[in-house]
């Protein structure tokens, strides 16, 4: 069987996401409609930046290429890219790698999104001094556009701030200057944005979208907590003993049962309080409505940028069955998705091979 090139991979991929976007519905305005093409289906290459030796292989990015993956969402951290947090020897190394990996992943056919990601540094300066915060992402973002401009503007896109940790009125007053100043500085480039509060889809509703029409409204999603984050990393956390709980979650379920008297014979009460707490299940379309209410009345893109589950944990099967409904809901919606992450805790990558869990990617792809 002959080998199919590059060009070859990303003009059939082309043609299939094309006829996809045809069937959606005229439900958005501002952004053209290969660029929300492009960020139909992505996944998070987070650690790239923070260590260029964690960059994903070519071959694993290729074979998600192929499979019909079309967009990379790039963490950059923001305290790597600020003066006041990181020397300029130190913010430079750090911009040649987002161009390096700007290089590798558009000549692969990707559309990339630069996500400032907020950190531990940053957080703080943000919430006890917002002027001060205000200038350092002005910085940032000043220095990673002089990566960008060298970039075609309709397959790179700026995500302004990854989770902001500040309150409702305070971001929605910094997005607007934010994106102003970004602007002026990419006149044609896709801006991504989102609410406060992990920016989850119960908080888009707070939020009012921009005047500038060229801008994708980026939502997280991990719902219940519980399950996508069982077997936290963190042994202080009550989720660190929530192990094999299924979805959904059904308190008449033998394996939900077990985890119930597990953890009460542990005397983990917190955890056990989540479990049932998330008895019954409220289902992904319930989750996520209030984002759908809020696209209707806006009529704005709207992209789940950040989704998973732990491997560490879930149930196999539970897994793939929620990844399988999130990204479902979001084609049913004519929204983008970018699953979180490549090759980590929550990765798609099987970590023995190396290679894509072709049944993580049948399920994101609907084709399980």
């Amino acid at each position: 069987m002959a080998r199919l090139s590059i060009p070859a991979i990303i003009a059939a991929a082309s043609i299939l996401l094309s006829v996809a976007a045809r069937a959606c519905p005229a439900l958005i305005e501002g952004v053209a409609a290969d660029r929300l093409t492009a960020l139909s289906r992505g996944v998070n290459a987070d650690g790239w930046i923070a260590d260029p030796r964690s960059a994903p292989p070519r071959s694993l990015l290729l074979e998600l290429r192929k499979a019909g993956l079309t967009h990379i969402r790039l963490p950059v951290a923001a305290d790597f890219v600020m003066p006041r947090f990181a020397a300029k020897a130190e913010i430079d190394r750090r911009l040649q790698t987002v161009d390096g990996a700007l290089t590798t992943l558009l000549a692969l056919g990707y559309a990339v999104s630069i996500d400032l990601h907020s950190g531990q540094h940053f957080n703080a300066l943000h919430k006890d001094d917002p002027s001060g915060a205000m200038a350092e992402m002005n910085s940032a973002w000043t220095a990673l556009a002089r990566v960008m401009q060298r970039y075609p503007s309709d397959r790179v896109f700026a995500e302004l701030l990854n989770e902001p940790e500040v309150d409702a009125a305070q971001w929605q007053g910094e997005v607007r200057e934010l994106a102003g100043f970004i602007r002026k500085l990419l006149p044609q480039t896709t801006l991504i944005t989102g609410p406060v509060n992990w920016q989850r889809a119960d908080s888009l509703p707070g939020f009012t979208p921009l005047d500038d029409p060229n801008v994708v409204y980026a939502i997280h999603f991990y719902d219940p907590m519980v399950f996508t984050h069982q077997a936290h990393w963190d042994p202080n956390e009550p989720l660190h003993d929530v192990i094999g709980l299924p979805y959904p979650v059904r308190a008449d379920d033998p394996q939900v049962q077990q985890l119930r008297e597990r953890l009460s014979a542990m005397n983990q009460r917190k955890a056990l309080a989540m479990v049932d707490r998330a008895t019954p299940d409220r289902g992904i379309d319930k989750w996520l409505e209030p984002a759908t209410a809020w696209q209707r009345q806006h009529s704005r893109p709207i992209i789940i940028n950040e989704f998973g589950v732990l491997k560490a944990g879930a149930p196999r099967d539970s897994r793939l069955r929620w990844l399988a409904g999130v990204t479902t809901y979001a084609r049913q919606q004519c929204w983008g998705w970018t699953h979180w992450e490549m090759s980590q805790g929550f990765g798609l990558a099987d970590a023995a091979t190396g290679k894509a869990d072709r049944e993580v990617l049948k399920a994101l792809l609907g084709t399980r």
